[in-house]
């Protein structure tokens, strides 16, 4: 008989596994890969590096998968980088880069029966994802998995980020934010990344953000110093809360037993990827 899962244990297992996914997206091997093919752009390079697994798509398509990049900025770059290189040339370089980032992160560990571990187990969990209404994961499903386990482990938290990530824009539809709403409700909790990270990737303007606050301050859910009100904290909770319910069947799937180990392994890898220098300084407000 399958034991339930404790509370939380879904956001608990998700956040390690997908921080250590998003390490290939902030690394130099990233950069200099995508550069290889004709992408030097980092903006370019990050739409069509996490784009390309649904083909050849447009700005429209981005902006509504990714939520919370100005559409503006997304179509300077899409669909023209195709142009430059094509979605397949673009996977190959994602896959070179996620090589040699995860061996210059975690060196030895690569080869580790830990990492084999954690890639059985992130692949098992994964079985229990479904494609509907998640077309980020679903376009991402489609890919063969690698045969070597670093790469098969970074390959399965890349479904499970996705996965997760498509739930999360239900909920935070649900929840009426907008997608720099949902940034900056998000910077309010104190664990979201910092305003000026978002003014800088993600192509919104100061008024931009000021806007949101007033919008987010008239709803009652942030206060006048900026803070969330126990209404805005509340809602943040419950958009967490249902993503939650709705990314709980991966992990239904793998088991408590499995949840806790993949966590724990999972965990460690973070820990040594975030020792490395994996994330750059001022992501957050507490850099």
């Amino acid at each position: 008989m399958t034991m339930p899962l404790p509370p939380r244990a879904v956001r608990r297992c998700h956040h390690p596994v997908n921080l250590f996914h998003s390490t290939v997206y902030f690394s130099p091997e990233f950069a200099e890969e995508l550069a290889g093919v004709g992408i030097a752009d980092r903006h370019a390079a990050y739409f069509a590096g996490r784009a390309a697994a649904m083909g050849a798509v447009g700005a429209g398509t981005v902006a509504a998968a990714f939520y919370n990049f100005n559409h503006a900025l997304i179509a300077r770059h899409l669909p023209a980088v195709w142009e430059t290189a094509s979605p397949a040339d673009v996977l190959a370089a994602r896959l070179r880069a996620a090589d040699r980032t995860v061996r210059r992160l975690l060196g030895d560990t690569v080869d580790s029966a830990g990492m084999a571990e954690a890639a059985e187990l992130a692949l098992r969990a994964a079985e229990g994802c479904t494609r509907h209404a998640r077309p980020l994961y679903a376009a991402h499903a489609d890919l063969p998995v690698p045969d070597a386990p670093h790469l098969a482990y970074w390959h399965a938290a890349t479904l499970l980020r996705e996965h997760r990530g498509d739930a999360h824009l239900a909920a935070l539809l649900s929840a009426g934010l907008d997608p720099l709403e949902a940034v900056v409700s998000h910077a309010a909790t104190g664990i979201g990344i910092s305003p000026r990270w978002v003014l800088a990737s993600r192509g919104w303007e100061r008024s931009d953000w000021d806007a949101a606050v007033e919008r987010l301050r008239a709803r009652g859910l942030m206060d006048a110093e900026g803070a969330l009100t126990e209404a805005g904290a509340a809602l943040r909770e419950e958009v967490e809360d249902h993503t939650d319910r709705m990314d709980t069947a991966p992990y239904a799937h793998l088991g408590a037993a499995g949840v806790e180990r993949l966590t724990e392994l999972a965990k460690g890898f973070l820990r040594q990827a975030a020792a490395a220098g994996a994330f750059p300084r001022g992501l957050t407000d507490g850099d």
